[in-house]
C-alpha cells in the first residue's frame, strides 16, 4: 500500500491526499466513497477483495476557510516550475505581466508568468500576441492540491480531471 489516493470534498473539490491505509479506513467507516480505483489492484484480507483506492470523495462537507494561494512571486515561480513561460529557459528569471501594468493589466494569477530576462525585455510594452511570442501554458489560479504534485512528483492520470487538469 505504497500509492497516494486523492481525497475529494463532498463537493469533489479537491481536499488533500493521503495514504491508501488512511484512504481503506475512511471507507470502510463509511466516510467517504470510491470515486475511483485501480483496477489491476486489489487489498485482499482472508475472507475478501478489496478494490485499492486512487479517488475517494468525503461524504461529509468539510469547510476550510483558508485553502487559498497568495498571490507572490516564489508562488508564481512554483506554478511555472521555474521556467520561462516564453522559451522554456530556466536562467535570469523575472516575472512577466501577460498585458502590460501600463496598459491596464493587474497582478493577478491569470496575468502573470515566469519569464527569462531576455523574453521578458524582448516582450517589452507588447501582449504576447503582438509579441508574437505566444506562451507555452496559460497563467492559471493555482489550488492548493497543485502544490503537494510538487512534493510527490507529478499527478495520477484518473486524478486529472479531479484537478481540473
Amino acid at each position: 500500500m505504497d500509492a497516494n489516493v486523492l481525497v475529494l470534498n463532498k463537493d469533489y473539490q479537491p481536499l488533500s491526499i493521503c495514504s491508501v491505509h488512511r484512504s481503506v479506513k475512511l471507507l470502510f467507516l463509511d466516510k467517504a466513497e470510491m470515486v475511483h480505483d485501480y483496477p489491476e489492484r486489489t487489498i485482499s484480507t482472508v475472507s475478501k477483495d478489496f478494490s485499492y483506492p486512487s479517488v475517494i470523495r468525503l461524504r461529509r462537507y468539510i469547510n476550510i476557510p483558508y485553502n487559498k494561494i497568495v498571490l507572490s512571486r516564489h508562488n508564481i515561480m512554483k506554478r511555472d516550475h521555474k521556467t520561462c513561460q516564453y522559451c522554456g529557459s530556466s536562467k535570469n528569471l523575472t516575472i512577466d505581466h501577460v498585458l502590460p501594468k501600463s496598459r491596464g493589466g493587474k497582478d493577478t494569477w491569470e496575468n502573470l508568468v515566469t519569464a527569462c530576462n531576455t523574453c521578458n525585455v524582448e516582450k517589452g510594452n507588447r501582449t504576447p500576441e503582438e509579441a508574437k511570442m505566444p506562451l507555452n501554458q496559460k497563467p492559471f489560479r493555482p489550488i492548493h492540491i497543485t502544490f503537494l504534485q510538487s512534493i510527490l512528483g507529478g499527478v495520477q492520470e484518473d486524478w486529472k480531471p479531479y484537478l481540473y487538469m
